[in-house]
């Protein structure tokens, strides 16, 4: 690369880190690092949102499965941008509606009690670090295409940059940079595509490259790999904290519905970009490693200057999701652990004080995660494994139907947890004998128990009452 991209490439890391200083002066107490004062109109929130779901897996996973599997994968994988959107639709306005909420422990305890709060913290915290492990990886890999060094060491550098201004600034830093972040990517990475299909010669002859069956609609799957593969997109980071936070940070249920639904619309087109770039990759270069061919097409395909902001632009896409787990396991841990079960008098500058630490020993902890993972991909699937089968349906439940039984939302987690344990580590092989895989099989008892029981449940209480009670 010539010396103004390394130039380029220099600005982003300054440009992250001041963002970082400057936010932790507006930073003063606990809901300042948590939802940014809830002042979030919606265009911000709309490019907050689409900047830290369209990380690592969005980015290079996705170009990489593309790469491996074609077009198929797109496909398989757009539950996620169809969740969005409908969770826009129906969910994140009704968020809205719980005073002074923060996390989704506040909504589980408001309609299960103070157990159900301490498991959803439970299970955030540690989805969370999976999918900031998934990040790292991405970070590495980009380092190690710039760079040249090993992916190890380039997670160590770019973890090390996103918790110096994610510690710094909580929220406040996390929605700066994530509309400087979804700025460069909304632009640069079409870029890539258009000088990318120019090079092949066009669509038609992209086409006409690929190998048999990499732009079909179901490629080399089989029905039960797909719908799989959907599910697990569609429900795997359904209402996880990082984007019901972005809910919580808005001003009214309006701009919440508004930003949200916004966002899963761009995802949809996002993801066509960055799975069609996978392709390109596949015909220009189609003996790297899959995880490269994003990062190997910047390098190789544009011209000199714009290959350093595009870098910049891959970084800042994988830097946004890295930097929104970070804040929210250190405001779930304090808001719904800390405060709840250690130390109830705690002052908001002592929570501020305590979240900081959270972020940077979480950063640690991902990190850690990130050098075991084998791919983006399968660090994604392994967390969407945990959070689908136990937490998706409860959550549902409380806000769309109003649902407030505590042994319903318990029985269900319970159960389908253990559900998906048993088929991945049973002594039988369940998975060929029913044709599920363990999510999907964790999902179904999830959902069987959940409504069964909240069907039997005679409900004393509506939410509104406790809502009333506490505003």
């Amino acid at each position: 690369m010539s010396n103004i991209d390394w130039m380029m490439i220099a600005l982003y890391f300054v440009l992250m880190i001041g963002i970082g200083v400057y936010s932790a002066v507006r930073v003063k107490n606990s809901e300042d690092f948590a939802v940014a004062g809830n002042k979030i109109i919606w265009p911000v929130l709309f490019a907050t949102l689409s900047a830290s779901f369209l990380g690592g897996g969005s980015s290079l996973g996705r170009a990489g499965q593309t790469f491996n599997d074609g077009y198929v994968f797109l496909f398989a994988a757009s539950g996620f941008a169809i969740q969005t959107f409908l969770s826009g639709w129906l969910i994140a306005p009704r968020l809205k509606r719980y005073p002074g909420a923060q996390t989704l422990g506040d909504i589980m305890e408001a309609h299960y009690g103070g157990s159900a709060r301490l498991i959803s913290a439970i299970f955030s915290l540690i989805f969370c670090v999976g999918i900031l492990g998934a990040q790292a990886l991405a970070i590495g890999t980009i380092f190690q295409a710039i760079l040249g060094i090993s992916i190890t060491t380039g997670i160590l550098l770019g973890m090390v940059i996103v918790m110096l201004y994610s510690v710094a600034g909580g929220m406040w830093a996390v929605i700066q940079t994530d509309v400087v972040q979804f700025l460069l990517l909304g632009v640069f990475l079409p870029v890539t595509l258009i000088l990318g299909l120019q090079q092949i010669g066009g669509p038609a002859e992209l086409a006409a490259a690929l190998p048999d069956g990499h732009f079909s609609v179901m490629g080399s799957y089989e029905i039960t790999t797909f719908v799989t593969i959907f599910i697990a997109f569609m429900l795997g980071e359904a209402l996880v904290q990082p984007y019901a936070q972005r809910a919580f940070c808005a001003p009214n249920p309006k701009h919440a519905q508004k930003g949200y639904m916004l966002s899963g619309l761009f995802g949809m087109m996002f993801f066509t970009v960055t799975a069609t770039l996978g392709l390109v990759a596949v015909v220009m270069f189609p003996d790297i490693a899959p995880d490269q061919a994003l990062p190997t097409l910047v390098k190789n395909i544009l011209p000199v200057g714009i290959t350093g902001l595009v870098l910049a632009a891959l970084l800042a896409v994988v830097m946004s999701t890295a930097d929104s787990y970070l804040n929210s396991t250190a405001v779930v841990f304090v808001r719904d652990i800390y405060s709840q079960h250690i130390n109830r008098e705690a002052t908001s500058k002592q929570h501020l004080k305590i979240e900081r630490w959270v972020s940077l020993l979480v950063g640690v902890a991902a990190t850690l995660f990130a050098l075991t993972a084998t791919s983006i991909v399968d660090a994604l699937l392994m967390s969407y494994a945990l959070w689908a089968p136990t937490m998706i349906i409860p959550l549902v439940g409380a806000v769309l139907f109003d649902v407030m039984s505590k042994r319903a939302a318990l029985s269900a987690i319970l159960l389908g947890g253990a559900t998906t344990a048993l088929w991945n580590w049973g002594p039988f092989p369940l998975q060929e004998l029913t044709g599920l895989t363990p999510l999907l099989a964790g999902v179904f008892m999830n959902l069987t128990v959940f409504v069964l029981l909240a069907i039997t449940d005679k409900q004393s209480t509506s939410i509104h009452t406790v809502l009333e009670g506490k505003s």
